[in-house]
């Protein structure tokens, strides 16, 4: 027996088309219907009609087997079987996250290929493994973000037991994972909820349109979608923790947010499943009351993305200062950032024209702040999709890692990073309607202006072609410069695990010296220093506290000469500089 159930608040009558026959739903109380049917089962595709209109799928449909545009299927949870039931995720502050993409991350790209490629994980030190967004999408391609049915997960990738065996998988290599979600709006295309209720409202408008409707009239179901959502990744797919995308759209003016509800019923659940969960938010409003305790008026988040660490690393790595690369660019911006995690706390914005951010309290360890190199909105926002490796050198992507690596914050890297991929990781769709398909091209043609790129030559999002050109080469990996690349993460990230000192995340315990004249900056972590030489020239750069012996470095020309390390251009060398104190 199967029991259904829906939300459809207006609707007059709502069947359950199932097996060639439609099933009349019983009317509830606050606009949900039900019925039990008795030979119904798992495997049996099923779809509602309401007001005999045409057959939808279900808003909370686990499997979408032909698309949003198909019927719904069943699915028992209780049937899958795991290897590997009673694992304990590794503790965020220890993480080294690893972003991908099931599609592009392998020739195949589906669950099952990703699994044969956990073994490189494991050897290269990664802790978790962060999916981009699984909920169903429109057509068999695109990054995740348009989902429509977000309970189900893509059927190109492999579906719910494709997704349970990836999961069991991974914590069989003692992995955790991370699963994207989106909140803030849905996609364009297949979404139906607006005939079932009032999903949305216009009193907000977000970068997608009208926003969804967590604090109006009828908003109660609305939030349980969304927080029945998050639980149902952590409890039935038994991953470790969300990430939750661009919370500075999701748009509720309740005494309690949204997303404070979230991170509560997230939290509510370690003590029912026995695992510790996390919630991580991607904001870019620099303000830490993501981060903060409830008690304290913050929304619970575990940790949240941080944008300035990013964009001062890639400034001076790469040298570009177009578009929000503007407010950066100096190693004043990185010294402040690898202290206090936020650039922008509060001082003006040139780009935003206007003062931005807030100061995190000192209490905000590094823990709570994840930082990368590279993720997919910065490579894939580029007009043409370009990594760090693409336009820098590798000596200079070297240098970023080493910074990230480094840092008093969470470390993620993107996918193929650590070898310095030379696949570009662009923006795919397979949209099927024409229409929608030309103004997304037109819409990412507009996009660029501010960066001063040539619109004529973005990627056609539609075509096969760009998304081919996303999938990582798997042979490179045995390929030089790539094996030395993969060699550099792979002992950076060794020693990030080992030193108590790199293991701290007490942000008090960060001190920076640089010389903007001179192009040197030397991050000191208590008894280690990550010394930087970003020049063109061979220098001495001198080392708080005296001398020390080099643990680790990108170029065997680098050595110590008293109280300075002699650095050839453009290169990274940590230091043993004295005796650890931070414990």
């Amino acid at each position: 027996m199967s029991k259904f159930q829906v939300w459809a608040p207006v609707a007059k009558r709502v069947q359950v088309e199932l097996k060639g026959r439609r099933h009349e739903m019983a009317a509830g109380s606050d606009g949900w219907w039900n019925l039990d049917v008795a030979d119904a089962a798992a495997g049996d595709d099923y779809s509602f009609v309401l007001d005999s209109g045409r057959p939808l799928s279900d808003p909370r449909s686990r499997w979408q087997p032909r698309g949003p545009e198909g019927p719904s299927r069943i699915v028992d949870f209780s049937q899958f079987s795991w290897r590997c039931p009673r694992f304990v995720p590794p503790p965020l502050e220890s993480a080294i996250i690893y972003e991908l993409h099931v599609g592009t991350f392998t020739p195949r790209g589906t669950f099952e290929s990703a699994i044969e490629k956990l073994g490189h994980l494991v050897d290269l030190g990664v802790t978790h493994v962060e999916l981009l967004p699984l909920g169903q999408f429109s057509g068999s391609r695109g990054w995740g973000y348009d989902g429509v049915d977000i309970y189900a997960p893509h059927h190109a990738y492999g579906g719910p037991n494709g997704l349970n065996r990836f999961v069991d998988a991974c914590h069989e290599h003692g992995l955790a994972v991370v699963i994207d979600v989106v909140y803030n709006h849905f996609g364009p295309e297949g979404c139906y909820l607006k005939e079932f209720g009032p999903y949305f409202t216009d009193r907000y408008k977000t970068p997608w349109g009208e926003a969804v409707n967590f604090d109006g009239p009828d908003s109660g179901p609305v939030r349980k979608y969304v927080i029945d959502n998050a639980i149902m990744w952590l409890r039935d797919y038994r991953a470790d923790a969300l990430r939750v995308d661009g919370v500075h759209a999701i748009m509720d003016a309740s005494a309690v947010h949204i997303l404070q509800e979230l991170c509560t019923a997230v939290h509510d659940l370690n003590g029912c499943l026995g695992r510790r969960l996390a919630v991580i938010g991607e904001s870019d409003l620099n303000d830490p009351r993501v981060i903060l305790a409830p008690e304290l008026g913050g929304y619970g988040f575990d940790a949240q993305w941080t944008d300035d660490f990013h964009h001062a690393v890639h400034s001076l790595v790469t040298g570009e200062r177009d578009g929000y690369y503007g407010d950066f660019g100096s190693l004043a911006d990185l010294a402040k950032s690898f202290g206090n995690a936020f650039v922008y706390d509060g001082r003006f914005s040139k780009v935003r024209r206007r003062n931005h951010g807030r100061r995190p309290p000192e209490h905000l360890d590094g823990d709570k702040f994840v930082v990368c190199l590279q993720n997919h909105d910065q490579v894939g926002n580029r007009i043409d999709g370009t990594r760090v490796g693409h336009i820098a050198s590798d000596r200079r992507q070297m240098i970023g890692a080493a910074m990230v690596l480094v840092s008093p914050f969470i470390p993620m890297l993107f996918e193929g990073e650590e070898w310095g991929a030379s696949a570009v990781f662009q923006y795919f769709t397979d949209y099927q309607s024409r229409e929608l398909a030309e103004a997304v091209r037109q819409g990412r043609r507009r996009e660029f202006a501010d960066f001063g790129w040539d619109p004529q030559k973005v990627p056609d999002p539609q075509a096969d072609e760009t998304f081919e050109r996303s999938k990582l080469d798997w042979d490179e990996l045995a390929q030089q410069p790539h094996a030395a690349m993969l060699e550099w993460y792979r002992r950076l990230i060794w020693l990030r695990k080992t030193m108590p000192s790199l293991c701290n995340h007490h942000r008090g315990h960060v001190r920076v010296d640089y010389d903007e004249s001179q192009r040197w900056i030397v991050v000191n972590r208590c008894c280690v220093a990550l010394a930087c030489n970003l020049s063109d020239q061979r220098q001495s750069v001198p080392l708080r506290g005296g001398g020390g012996r080099i643990i680790l470095s990108m170029d065997q020309e680098a050595s110590i000469s008293g109280a300075a390390i002699l650095m050839p251009p453009d290169c990274a060398a940590l230091v043993a500089v004295g005796e650890c104190k931070c414990r």
